[in-house]
């Protein structure tokens, strides 16, 4: 069982004044690979704050993965990625490009998403779109890699090699 937590990353959403559609849309999608979101939180577009939780979650709690949603775009207040990369150990650049590359086939406004993928420690960080069909649209692009990645990083598998 994958241990899972959600950050979706909404000034709105965090004051109570716009419902999270997302956060419980990637919850849903998490269950289809075998995972279970054993935490979220709604957050403010606040780059200390997201960074805190990201760091609490894998230092503290030592989730499998993070998924976040919300604060990819251009706008000023749009800082997940910089909070992402501030707590990384490592990057993994293929999982932000292949969510680009697929959402290219639907929207030319994909190029603007600055998403990104890193790993802290033994977790997986994932910056999400901020949209349910964007979030589902990526969640399936990279789905069928996401247990044996995090099963590497675990140091539960070693091979990726196709037989």
């Amino acid at each position: 069982m994958l241990r899972v937590g959600v950050i979706t990353a909404s000034d709105k959403g965090s004051r109570g004044e716009r419902e999270d559609l997302s956060g419980p849309t990637l919850a849903k999608l998490v269950q289809e690979i075998g995972g279970e979101v054993v935490e979220y939180a709604v957050l403010p577009d606040e780059q200390p704050l997201l960074e805190e939780k990201m760091r609490q979650w894998v230092d503290e709690v030592c989730l499998d993965l993070i998924l976040t949603t919300g604060g990819t775009g251009f706008s000023l207040r749009d800082v997940t990625p910089e909070a992402t990369l501030a707590v990384s150990d490592r990057l993994v650049p293929g999982i932000a490009e292949v969510m680009r590359l697929e959402s290219l086939k639907v929207t030319p406004k994909a190029m603007l998403s600055r998403a990104v993928a890193v790993l802290r420690k033994r977790t997986l960080i994932i910056n999400m779109p901020g949209s349910p069909k964007a979030v589902s649209e990526c969640f399936a692009a990279i789905a069928p890699a996401l247990p044996h990645g995090i099963q590497i990083l675990k140091g539960e598998a070693s091979e990726c090699a196709r037989k």
